[in-house]
């Protein structure tokens, strides 16, 4: 093969690979955007099953800020809370803590709490538990996790926190017991953290990061 030839088959495949290179990259950018978009609509819906759309009139998606607590919110990232206000009062905190010790790894959450400390409810958000028996705590699949509907650190009391396998007061699922004792610990915790923060947490500017510990 000549020298001619070897330089124009090289110089082919580094069109090429350009090229590769920068069709990925295009893809890329473009289903990332999307991604996002569909993530943020996702959450929004889930908010918005929490925080009737009637009960604030701030745009609670951007009314956010970040904590960190990695005892009481399962981990040392920072973790978002949406405020819901009406009329400039407060009137919910969604937190977005982590149940660390679910079956098969992080269990991600969305915990609305009321401003009397009443739970206006949890959505698990974010899973890997076992198909059939750890999704339950999909609302699409199981009515378990709006049990939480209402409850407080008074309602139960703070130890009857526990699954009922535990002595507590919270159903778990059949022939699966892990993944809910890892949410209702994680969901009294984040009661635990608003009790502590909960007036600070109305007071900060929006997307201004606490390191708190």
């Amino acid at each position: 093969m000549s020298y001619r030839s070897v330089l124009i088959s090289a110089i082919f495949l580094f069109l090429f690979a350009v090229g590769g290179t920068g069709l990925v990259a295009f893809t890329h950018d473009n289903t990332a955007d999307r991604i996002a978009e569909n993530q943020r609509r996702a959450l929004l819906r889930s908010i918005h099953e929490l925080i009737p759309q009637e009960r604030y009139d701030n745009d609670i998606f951007n009314d956010v800020i970040y904590v960190r607590d990695p005892k009481l919110l399962g981990t040392d990232e920072p973790v978002a809370v949406y405020r819901a206000r009406k009329n400039g009062w407060p009137v919910a905190a969604v937190l977005a803590p982590v149940a660390p010790d679910g079956y098969s790894g992080r269990i991600r959450l969305l915990v609305a709490i009321n401003t009397d400390g009443t739970l206006a409810g949890v959505r698990a958000v974010e899973h890997h538990e076992t198909p059939g028996l750890g999704d339950h705590i999909e609302v699409e699949k199981s009515d378990w996790i709006l049990g939480f509907n209402g409850k407080s650190l008074n309602n139960p009391p703070e130890d009857r926190w526990k699954v009922k396998r535990d002595g507590g007061d919270f159903d778990q699922f059949t022939g699966a017991t892990i993944t809910p004792r890892a949410v209702v610990k994680a969901v009294h915790k984040a009661l635990l953290y608003y009790r502590a923060h909960g007036q600070e947490l109305f007071a900060q500017h929006p997307k201004k990061a606490a390191s708190e510990s």
